[in-house]
């Protein structure tokens, strides 16, 4: 295994286990979000400022500095919407519904950037769409919160506007890119706390007193910021292909993450909720790769 993989998954396998530390802090949480931010961006500020002070692109760049903006406040209300969903539906159910996320961007795609929706990519999205609804009906059927049904859905929608946004912005990239758009999270989270529940609650001395203080700082410190730097440092060195493929470890290790740690029940028909999916997810990412490659071909040929 070379070092670009061995440092991509690794990134994966700590983005897998954000539920399960967050499952260890007693916040609400927006108020988790807001820490988780601004400890990442943090971390991140200090990483950029250290090796690339001297070589930033956003000052120059206005309108996709703005556009990173737009899509790290995508990122921070989809992390309030995920994390609000773990503490009612759980970590495992929860994480799949967010990985919709890249389905409903590949759903949106001929609207939004004019690219061809294959029969292969349409087959992948109706197998996701039938998956979330599997694990939706059985939620409700077995008296799981709507609400966090509708949470875990809504965070997949701004997963998808985050992706979107984050197009416009195609030569801010790496470490950069993640600095700025955990910013905007942070000012997000910030914006949405004050304005739903006022001071957050960890700033009273006896809820501040019984936090898990470690969890926090191994979520926003570790996690988000270490985190994000492996990821930006190994997809640098990988195939788009590889990074798109292996990159649905994450949902995966979340689901198993939260079985074997957190004692969640997977039933069968959210395991077979959960094979559609990322299954179906992947189908849509290998078909997109082959009429890119066919449609290359082509062009060549006719060149």
């Amino acid at each position: 295994m070379n070092n670009g993989l061995f440092t991509y998954l690794a990134a994966l396998l700590l983005f897998g286990s954000n539920g399960i530390i967050a499952a260890a802090i007693a916040l609400p949480s927006s108020d988790i979000v807001l820490l988780r931010t601004f400890l990442g961006a943090l971390t991140l500020a200090a990483i950029l400022f250290i090796t690339k002070r001297h070589n930033l692109q956003a000052p120059s760049r206005p309108r996709e500095a703005a556009a990173l903006i737009v899509s790290g406040a995508a990122l921070g209300a989809s992390w309030i919407f995920l994390f609000r969903a773990y503490q009612t539906i759980g970590v495992g159910i929860s994480s799949l519904l967010y990985y919709c996320g890249p389905i409903i961007v590949m759903a949106l795609s001929p609207l939004i950037f004019g690219e061809k929706l294959t029969g292969g990519k349409i087959a992948g999205f109706i197998a996701v769409a039938c998956g979330a609804f599997l694990i939706a009906a059985q939620g409700l059927g077995g008296n799981m919160p709507i609400a966090g049904i509708v949470c875990g859905i809504a965070s997949a929608f701004c997963y998808a506007l985050m992706v979107i946004a984050s197009k416009g912005a195609p030569c801010i990239e790496g470490l950069e890119n993640s600095a700025l758009q955990l910013s905007a999270a942070f000012v997000t989270a910030l914006v949405l706390t004050l304005v739903t529940q006022g001071t957050p609650s960890f700033f009273s001395p006896g809820i501040a007193t019984s936090i898990d203080w470690r969890a926090v700082a191994m979520l926003g410190v570790v996690n988000t910021g270490i985190g994000c730097l492996l990821y930006f440092s190994a997809v640098a060195k990988l195939p788009v292909q590889t990074v798109a493929v292996v990159g649905y470890l994450e949902p995966l290790s979340a689901v198993v993450f939260s079985t074997v740690l957190l004692g969640e029940v997977i039933t069968p028909v959210r395991l077979m909720g959960a094979a559609l999916i990322i299954g179906g997810a992947l189908f849509c990412e290998l078909a997109g790769k082959r009429a890119s490659t066919k449609a290359g071909t082509a062009q060549a040929a006719r060149a």
